[in-house]
């Protein structure tokens, strides 16, 4: 007898949000990256702090008219809704009651184990995306990895990457394109 070769299921992001609706994946950590369901990656306490520091780091530059989202989904297309660990979105989060953002101005990933997976994987799928602005908080490292001007590149694992990188050590600062007048000291971002 000859075996049928095995196929993967793709998920649609439609299909996902029922699964969430209907608290299929409740207490689950995954995310829809490109039609695939990923489990996220366990958070140790200094993962935990440095999320909080991000988080508190932007929160207290921002100005009104923004806000920002601590590991809540984003809606980049039909096939996918990661949940990066900081998000600026540029309205007010009653402006999201019906849907996630689909184009924050800065995604941040704060990595230690998933680096690799983030560089390569996530900032595609950003760039893809049309996110102008993607950091990866590099806890292994100790540096804020600064990728912008997102381009189509069919080497990438979502056909796109960034064409420009920069890698930020304390004592610099770092601005959001979308805020060029705001200033966050690297070292804020990496406790």
């Amino acid at each position: 007898m000859k075996q049928a070769p095995l196929t993967a299921w793709r998920w649609a992001q439609a299909d996902y949000e029922r699964l969430v609706e209907l608290g299929l994946l409740h207490g689950v950590p995954v995310e829809l990256i490109d039609g695939r369901l990923m489990v996220a990656e366990p958070q140790g306490s200094y993962h935990a702090t440095a999320v909080g520091a991000v988080d508190d780091a932007l929160r207290g530059a921002i100005p009104p008219g923004w806000i920002v989202r601590a590991q809540m989904p984003l809606a980049l297309g039909e096939d996918s809704e990661p949940e990066p660990d900081v998000a600026l979105v540029r309205g007010a989060r009653v402006d999201f009651r019906q849907r996630h953002p689909a184009r924050p101005a800065l995604a941040i990933e704060v990595a230690d184990a998933s680096v690799a997976f983030d560089r390569e994987n996530k900032g595609s799928l950003y760039a893809r995306a049309g996110i102008e602005d993607y950091w990866i908080v590099n806890l292994v490292d100790r540096v804020v990895e600064v990728y912008r001007e997102p381009r189509p590149d069919p080497t990438a694992p979502h056909g796109w990457r960034y064409q420009t990188t920069a890698r930020l050590g304390p004592p610099a600062t770092v601005s959001p394109l979308a805020l060029p007048g705001v200033r966050i000291a690297v070292g804020a971002l990496l406790p």
